[in-house]
């Protein structure tokens, strides 16, 4: 169990009774930025059917994609503070988007942290026929500055932004290219147009496990239980981490014990049986927070991203 989990099922777990009893049938609407399908639309529905019954209503799940998780996101902080409209948001949200964008309707003081869902490390993904390890990856892109192409969804994705953080600790330069989705890069690397993927674990582990692709390294601080032997890329140059997450939030001026109410629900719900090994089957970490923590949190993802930005000039 993480130290997020352990701090936020101490914090209040036997509440949860009180909690539901006071629970007003009015269904609470768990709000993805993303069409459905994804992985945050998965992990949202799993969360959404097991804090139901511990809530003592409905919870739904909402799709409002758009403008790179913009829509959905100036919705939820538009809406009544009243705990019934929660925000399942990804890093983009609030530790890039207000970096690179030059207009956003919202801030991150428009939310009210809940807690903290899980982390995700990219996969660097090479064809079986491509180098046997990621010191040879390293070794082939150092000798061949700027000519081993890796697949994004552009400039501005999380994969792209990441993978430039990641390949400045090592020293080394790759060529970016552009794609509309996981999809067609995905198509690309598997008929040779292309060197490597760096991409999430629910795009990544169906091809390591089928033997299409090969997962090298991920970008996390720690190796991923689901791929042992796989190292991070953190061995290599300890400061060469990219991590997204999902988290939940609600508008500011929500009540405190509103907060901590799904809070706890939410807790609850991800300690359950098969929650976790659920998320870790597609490359997730369970986190499971308090508030506080996962405001910490917030705070030093977007203090860490901020230069990165600044020094790649991206802007929207």
């Amino acid at each position: 169990m993480s130290q997020f989990t352990r701090r936020a099922a101490l914090a209040g777990a036997a509440l949860l009774p009180a909690a539901a009893a006071a629970q007003s049938s009015r269904p609470i609407t768990l709000v993805v930025p993303f069409p459905p399908g994804g992985s945050t639309d998965v992990t949202a529905r799993l969360l959404a059917e097991r804090m139901s019954p511990l809530l003592g209503g409905p919870v739904n799940v909402e799709n409002r994609p758009g403008a790179a998780t913009v829509v959905g996101a100036d919705y939820v902080a538009r809406s009544q503070p009243d705990g019934h409209t929660v925000l399942v948001s990804s890093g983009s949200t609030l530790t890039i988007n207000p970096h690179i964008l030059r207009t956003i309707p919202y801030k991150r003081e428009d939310f009210a942290p809940v807690s903290l869902i899980s982390t995700l490390p990219l996969a660097i993904v090479v064809r079986p026929d491509g180098p046997p390890t990621l010191d040879a990856l390293i070794e082939r892109a150092r000798a061949n500055p700027g000519r081993v192409t890796y697949g994004t969804n552009g400039p501005s994705s999380f994969n792209n932004i990441a993978w430039v953080l990641v390949t400045e600790q090592l020293g080394i330069r790759m060529q970016e290219v552009s794609y509309r989705g996981d999809a067609a890069q995905v198509a690309d690397f598997l008929a040779g147009r292309l060197d490597m993927l760096v991409v999430g674990g629910s795009t990544a582990l169906p091809m390591h496990r089928d033997g299409r692709g090969r997962i090298l390294g991920w970008t996390g601080d720690a190796r991923m239980p689901i791929t042992p032997d796989v190292p991070t890329v953190s061995e290599r140059a300890r400061d060469a981490v990219a991590i997204t997450w999902f988290g939940l939030l609600v508008p500011a001026r929500t009540p405190a014990a509103m907060v901590t109410r799904l809070s706890q629900a939410a807790v609850a719900a991800m300690r359950q049986e098969g929650f976790g090994s659920r998320l870790e089957s597609e490359g997730q970490t369970l986190m499971a927070s308090t508030p506080e923590a996962f405001a910490d949190f917030l705070t030093r993802e977007s203090d860490r991203w901020g230069p990165v930005l600044r020094r790649m000039n991206i802007e929207m």
